[in-house]
Order: C-alpha cells, then structure tokens, then sequence
C-alpha cells in the first residue's frame, strides 16, 4: 500500500472512535461525538489535532486486544473566535471514556501548551472515570490532570463541560477549574454514585437527583452554567471567552460595536420603592447601567440574595457583584459570600475591573448560619475584596449596615470610587433596630412606649439613614443621581485603567477557608 494512502486510512479509523455502532448509541442519548462537540466549539477549520494516534500500553485483563488510536480522548488546538484555544474532549465511544495513564498524558500535554503559550484550555469531560483494569496508573494520571489544574490557576482561564458522566476522582479536575458547564439529563458529577450511597447511607437517590446540572447549579453551587443540549453548552463556552482575557498578564477584548438604550437612564430611578422595606429587581438596575445585552450571570440558581457576573461598559468587560433585595432581601449568608468571593477573585486574577452594587441589610441570623461557619465563610468575601487589585467601584442603591457594609466593597477596605444614590442609608443597623438600642430607657419610661420608638426611629433615621454622613467623612466619594451611574461609573474606569497596586510580598496568603 502506498505510504500516503497508509496515513490517509489510519486517519479515518481514528475518527470512528470505538465505531460506527458506538457512535449511533451515543447519539441515540442526545449526546454528540467528541470530534463533533470540537467541531462546533472551534473556528471552522481551525482544529489542529496532537496525539492522534496515541495507543495504551496496558495488557492486562485482555486490554492488548481493545486498542484504538487516540486512546478515548482528542486533544489539540484551534481558535475560537480568532483567539488561541486548547482543548481536549472525552470519548465515550471508545471504552467508556475511561482516563489511561496514555488519555492522562495527552490532556497533560495540551495543557503545558496552554500554559507556555498563555491561552485557556478547555474540557469536555465525558468518562466513566479511572480505567479500571490500569490499576494504580491510571489514578496518578488524575492527579498530573490535578496538579497541572492548579498551577494554571490564575494563570489562563480554564472551563470544564460536563456532556456525559464524571464521577470519582475524576470530578476533582472541573472543581478547580474557573467554570464549569453542565448539560441537562445527560450529565451528572459525583464523588460517590447512587449505589454507593445506598450501600453506605441507605438513601434512596438517583444520578440526576445526586449529581445531575440543576442539583449542582441550584443546591451545591458545584456548576455554574446550565445548558440544554451539547450544542447549548459548546455555544456558552463560546461567548464566555469573548468576556476573558487570553492569561493573567493580558486584558478582555474590547467589543468596539456597543450600544446603549438612553431610554434606561429614564427608568433607573423609578426602579427603587419608595417603602425601603419593599424588595426590587437589582437586576433591572445593572441593566440600566451596562451596555445592552451585555450581562452574563454567573451561578443564577445558586444563592440568589447575591448576583454576579460578567457584562461590558462601552465594549469593555467588567465583574458585576451586587446585593439582591428579590431574595433574603439580600443579606450576606454561607452560600452568597462563597459564589461572591469565588467570583472576585476570578475577576481579580484576569484584570476584569469590578463595579458593586450595594443594598444589603447585613448577615442573615441564626444557628444554621453559626454553626456552619458565617464567620469564616463571610470573610471570604471581605478577604476576596481586600486581596483584589483591579480597578473597584461601588454604589450604594438603599442599605449598606453593619459590618456587611465594611464587606461589600467599601472604600476601607480598598475600593477605589465610592458612589451613593440618595436614598442610601449606611449605619451600623436598621433605624428601628438602633432606636430600640440607644433609646432603650426612654422608649421604656416613656408614657407611650410605642410612640416614644416611633419617635427616636425617625430622629436616628434623620441623622443616620442617609449617605451625608458617609459623605462628610469621605467614606462615600459622592452623592449621586440614579441616572448619573453609568456616565459616573464609566468615567471612573476610564481613570482607573492605569491603576497599580503591588500586594505585600509573599508565597501566598491563608483565606478562610
């Protein structure tokens, strides 16, 4: 046979994966090969393959007689939107997607590539996990995966979706990248699967209840994204890098054709209820301030008192961080600190300016709360915020007490601008709260005891539920109008963009975890 031809053959057999039988089944569960989940994620034509005839060496348990080239995962790189990428995506086709100590070394190589040239790496994780009849090699090839995860934190963006299962060892490689995509029904993550847990906890779960997209997006905040289908997710990727940078040492792209509906500077400040005990939409305010269509919610099911996300002002990209009334009249509890220090440090690591905004009441009481470790976990969020040194601004929409007030963003602990709108109130508590503190004996002898509260609630309310007194002191930079936000915001980041700040030297800090 003439060598060219030989080459020719050998390449088309190494895309049959585990063959035409596999691939149908795969299909047949809504899910798309591995080469074909590359090819919508990637530029057309872009896909520059390494390692495409890669075979396992293990010859045990008649492995020697189940040998595909490729060795169930392809890894290469491309471009996704004219940007450097590197990639590696899991074959299920071909023996379960089980990781060999030869599937570990060729994502380990695309990611040293990544790193040495500064550019994201991206999985598509769908495996059955450690390849059993390997033994011992196969688990050291997960934590090379690990140990290469962890040196690439903060250094180059890494995504993880899940588009089949990943369970084991194998879920610890996502957990420490950026984000992590999951798809509807056809992906779950768990250390420990349904039988397991039976076995040791006689609970009755299944694998979607246990590990499926919604559990980890709405109860264990493990995912970050929901997609519906592998299309939906290799899209979400796809967008989601148009808001990075490359590596830590560059900045996002800028999108030059922005737009912005003026009309929203008209109903910024008719969002806000004139009762301050009434919730409203922060959503609706960061809409009226960035660029239209901009905003990229991260973690939306997880902890819904605080909202975080990416969104771009005049093409640019910015960290959105802010307090949600709708829920818990967004206070600060365990899970909302987590997502939000999880999301500034992100931020803070890629050079994506961060813009706050405040309206929060304090940290959510109770026994659940101090017993799981408020103290610890709200730190996180203070930590995340002190630590960071991109370009920060706040505004403060209504509340801003107590010691959430120090947390989210404040001018001591390092933000660089500090707006309020007029209807803020920044104290040490709640007006009705502080009058029952400071005016306890009065309110107690008084004659009416509930007027006499009535009464001190609004003289404390004058002097402190507003943000002159913040302003005098300089806590706050300045007052002012709902409408004036993103002109102010935006000239702010403007004299920000050349902003340096050196941390103390050190290895490293010890957040509260």
């Amino acid at each position: 046979m003439d060598k060219n031809q030989e080459l020719i053959r050998k390449r088309e057999n190494s895309k049959l994966g585990g063959g035409k039988e596999r691939i149908e089944k795969q299909h047949a569960q809504g899910k798309l090969t591995a080469r074909e989940r590359i090819t919508l994620l990637l530029d057309e034509d872009s896909f520059h393959e390494i390692g495409q005839f890669v075979e396992h060496r293990s010859t045990s348990f008649g492995l020697d007689k189940q040998k595909f080239p490729g060795d169930g995962v392809v890894t290469g790189y491309g471009t996704i939107h004219g940007r450097l990428v590197y990639v590696y995506s899991q074959d299920f086709t071909v023996l379960g997607g089980s990781l060999s100590e030869t599937h570990a070394a060729k994502i380990c190589r695309i990611m040293d590539l990544a790193m040495q040239n500064g550019a994201p790496v991206i999985g598509l994780n769908d495996s059955g996990g450690a390849r059993i009849q390997e033994g011992v090699v196969s688990l050291a090839g997960y934590a090379d995966i690990f140990y290469r995860n962890t040196r690439a934190s903060g250094v180059i963006p890494q995504l993880s979706v899940i588009m089949g299962p990943c369970a084991g060892g194998a879920v610890y490689s996502p957990a420490l990248t950026d984000f992590i995509i999951m798809v509807e029904d056809t992906s779950f993550m768990f250390v420990t699967g349904p039988n397991v847990v039976k076995t040791v906890t006689h609970e009755e779960v299944s694998s979607e209840d246990l590990g499926g997209a919604k559990t980890h997006a709405e109860k264990s905040g493990v995912n970050h994204f929901i997609a519906s289908n592998d299309v939906d997710a290799l899209k979400k990727v796809r967008d989601l890098l148009t808001f990075m940078p490359q590596n830590c040492e560059e900045l996002a792209p800028q999108i030059e054709n922005f737009t912005f509906n003026t009309s929203k500077l008209d109903t910024i400040g008719k969002i806000l209820p004139d009762n301050n005990q009434m919730p409203y939409d922060i959503k609706k305010v960061i809409d009226c301030v960035i660029d239209d269509d901009s905003f990229r919610e991260v973690h939306e099911d997880y902890a819904k008192n605080i909202v975080v996300g990416f969104a771009r002002l005049e093409g640019r990209t910015i960290g959105v961080v802010a307090n949600q009334p709708m829920s818990l009249a967004g206070v600060l509890d365990i899970e909302a600190s987590k997502k939000g220090a999880r999301f500034v440090r992100f931020c803070d690591a890629f050079n994506i300016p961060l813009l706050v905004f405040e309206d929060v009441p304090g940290f959510l009481p109770g026994t659940d709360q101090e017993w799981n470790g408020i103290i610890t976990n709200g730190a996180k969020l203070l930590y995340a915020f002190a630590e960071a040194t991109v370009p920060r601004i706040t505004v403060i929409t209504r509340k801003a007490y107590g010691g959430a007030f120090d947390v989210m963003n404040s001018k001591s602990i390092g933000s660089d601008l500090n707006y309020a709108w007029p209807t803020a109130e920044i104290a040490v508590m709640g007006a009705k709260g502080a009058a029952e503190i400071i005016f306890k004996r009065e309110i107690k002898t008084a004659e009416n005891p509930q007027s006499k509260w009535l009464e001190k609630e609004k003289e404390y309310a004058e002097m402190f539920a507003n943000p002159y007194r913040a302003a005098e002191r300089g806590i706050i930079d300045d007052v002012i109008l709902p409408e004036e936000t993103r002109a102010k915001v935006i000239a702010g980041f403007k004299m920000l963009e050349k902003k340096t700040t050196t941390l103390p030297k050190k290895k490293h800090g010890n957040i509260p975890l």
